[in-house]
């Protein structure tokens, strides 16, 4: 019996460092923000970092690192790249319980900004491939479960997993990207209908109930069926709607070095918070801990805390925290 089993996509990532220009595009109802490279020339790299990235293999390792029981679910190549993957989560005390097959295994290319931003160009690879026969639930024996994003073929696996998890009364946790939010939430439905918590950034959420403010967009999203909902806003204040309360913490505005995986540190961590105390104070406490502690790192889980590192933290490091009627 494992006390979570995340189900999400692995890649390994390279970060890329390079001296590039951030320029801005505006129209008369939007404002976008692109990283510029010279067409035609030639760009020195100054940094380049190899890690292991991707929602699921993120999350499993912040739910290791918090001192729970963790297998993951995905689908792997047979070559090195998932070699590697999997050799660096038995190092974090995480089983990888999918398949594997020939195929590429997932690839990302992470390219900073000036402003300490990313853009991130990944290759799915057998990630999108998980097919609901490969997945052997008699090994999907948890207290949670918890779903980042899938497409493809694996979409189709990860609603079998949250029908499988309805019909045995395990909650779960669902965080679908923008590219899943972008297509609206028919493609979503089936998931996010018997979710335990769904948590979205302001972005998705309107790609899913249209244009809001956070408690605005969370009554919204809280119609379609999760019985919680998290709202995250960037160094905004985040908005959790729980039972008939918000509660809405506000970042700290610690330094940002880097943010790829921030997001996935926040849901997971609320989650782990929820599992470990069943209390939603705590779990948003320890949520925001952990994410600015990626945040001011390179790298979606070179500072991912654990449970004892976190709690010191925590007891030292207060966030405004409102609590007021939905």
């Amino acid at each position: 019996m494992y006390d979570v089993i995340t189900v999400g996509s692995s890649t390994i990532d390279v970060f890329a460092h390079t001296h590039n220009e951030l320029i801005t595009i505006r129209s008369h109802d939007s404002k976008e923000s692109l990283i510029a490279y010279p067409s035609g020339g030639k760009i020195l790299i100054r940094e380049l970092n190899f890690t292991i990235g991707g929602g699921g293999t993120n999350t499993a390792v912040t739910f290791s690192r918090l001192g729970l029981k963790t297998a993951w679910l995905s689908k792997l190549g047979l070559d090195d790249n998932g070699k590697q993957i999997i050799d660096k989560m038995k190092d974090e005390k995480v089983d990888f319980i999918g398949p594997r097959a020939k195929g590429q295994s997932g690839y990302s290319i992470i390219l900073d900004s000036i402003e300490h931003d990313r853009t991130i160009l990944t290759y799915k690879g057998l990630n999108n491939e998980l097919a609901p026969k490969e997945i052997d639930f008699r090994k999907l024996k948890a207290r949670w479960f918890y779903f980042s994003s899938m497409i493809g073929t694996s979409l189709k696996a990860l609603e079998k997993v949250a029908l499988y998890a309805k019909e045995k009364k395990i909650p779960y946790g669902f965080n679908p990207s923008s590219y899943l939010c972008e297509k609206g939430i028919s493609q979503i439905s089936k998931i996010v209908k018997n979710a335990e918590l769904l948590v979205l950034n302001k972005e998705e959420a309107e790609q899913l109930v249209g244009k809001g403010k956070p408690k605005e967009l969370a009554k919204k999203l809280k119609k379609l069926g999760p019985r919680q909902v998290i709202v995250t806003d960037g160094h905004r204040p985040c908005t959790l709607l729980y039972d008939d309360k918000f509660y809405v913490i506000t970042p700290s505005g610690e330094k940002v070095v880097e943010s790829t995986g921030a997001g996935d540190a926040f849901a997971s961590s609320f989650v782990a918070g929820m599992i470990k105390k069943d209390d939603p104070k705590f779990a948003l406490h320890l949520a925001q801990v952990n994410a600015e502690s990626v945040l001011s790192h390179h790298g979606a889980k070179n500072k991912l805390l654990k449970w004892n590192e976190a709690l010191r933290i925590m007891k030292r490091k207060r966030y405004a925290l409102k609590i007021m009627k939905a």
